[in-house]
């Protein structure tokens, strides 16, 4: 199913309710629907995270095939990063993969990187459980071959001290790195929760891996180290500095993720200062990649959140050269 621009403006945010309550919004939409762009290039591309639309695509509006020509059509984003539960059972079937390459290329979009959950952790401190989680990843390595992306993004998880945990993190990147290298993968770990979301920790096992092909996806949004109890709403107990973490993940940065959930009356995410966090991302390492919208908030739809997030990113980028 494809959504039209007219469509957007008709539904973004609950009928358009909340042009009046945040009037930016109704700016940004129509500088979108103007075709206009920042006038200052940037030193980042923006490509969009395909959890941003996870809503839309569990309510069965759109399908995985949809998402790269959506991309283009509703947000003019060129290139998109795939979230593997959306075609969990595609990862072998060279039809399909065919027919996403296809659909992405008619609309000129990049694949750039595919998200990997489910396949066990990679930090698992149980050695067969740990091969295992190696060995479910080695699809979806071929798999991102044949779509063309430079990247997986896995998850560096385990139980154990921080010391066991770490070990077993570095041996089990350091493995799939090691297959993957022949595909000229990259096989790149998000702050995901616990451990990884411990900027040292994760410096650590990097430090540790030592590979040209491993590396991380810093998220802005994703540190909190331990969550509280069913009681708490799951809500973060402790929670590591973001600033402190994404500048530690950038030296080994192969893409990074622009979390967003709420914004102000200005178009400011009020949870992340986004022009200190570019910064941070520009000045650390000289980053030049993708920097890919991921939208998770509540109080708008995912359209009108993405659209949020990739004018915020224009409006930073722009100032920062």
């Amino acid at each position: 199913m494809r959504h039209s621009r007219r469509a957007f403006l008709n539904q973004s945010i609950k009928a358009g309710a909340a042009f009046v309550a945040a009037p930016w919004l109704y700016g940004a939409a129509q500088a979108f629907s103007s075709g206009s762009s920042p006038a200052t290039p940037m030193f980042f591309d923006i490509s969009l995270a395909q959890w941003s639309l996870h809503k839309t695509i569990n309510a069965g509006k759109i399908t995985n095939l949809d998402f790269p020509g959506i991309a283009r059509t509703e947000f003019g984003i060129g290139a998109v990063e795939y979230v593997n539960q959306f075609f969990a059972d595609k990862a072998e079937d060279a039809a399909y993969l065919a027919d996403l390459n296809k659909r992405a290329g008619d609309h000129g979009v990049r694949n750039v990187l595919i998200m990997i959950d489910g396949e066990g952790g990679l930090a698992d401190t149980r050695p067969k459980k740990r091969l295992k989680a190696i060995e479910n990843h080695y699809k979806w390595v071929e798999a991102a071959k044949t779509l063309g992306c430079h990247s997986i993004r896995v998850n560096c998880y385990g139980e154990g001290t921080r010391e066991e945990v770490a070990q077993a993190g570095a041996e089990g990147l350091a493995k799939l790195s090691e297959f993957a290298e022949k595909t000229g993968i990259n096989i790149i770990v998000e702050n995901h929760g616990g451990y990884s979301s411990d900027g040292e920790w994760m410096a650590g096992v990097m430090k540790a891996v030592n590979k040209p092909n491993c590396g991380m996806l810093p998220d802005f949004g994703n540190f909190c180290i331990e969550r509280n109890g069913p009681a708490a709403g799951y809500s973060c107990k402790t929670e590591y500095d973001r600033y402190k973490g994404v500048e530690l993940f950038m030296p080994y940065a192969k893409g990074v993720s622009a979390k967003s959930h709420d914004f102000d009356a200005e178009g400011n995410e009020v949870h992340t200062d986004y022009l200190r966090m570019l910064k941070i991302v520009k000045d650390a390492a000289g980053y030049k990649g993708y920097i890919g919208i991921e939208y998770e908030g509540e109080k708008i739809d995912e359209y009108a959140g993405i659209r949020a997030t990739k004018v915020l990113l224009e409006r930073v980028g722009a100032t920062l050269g």
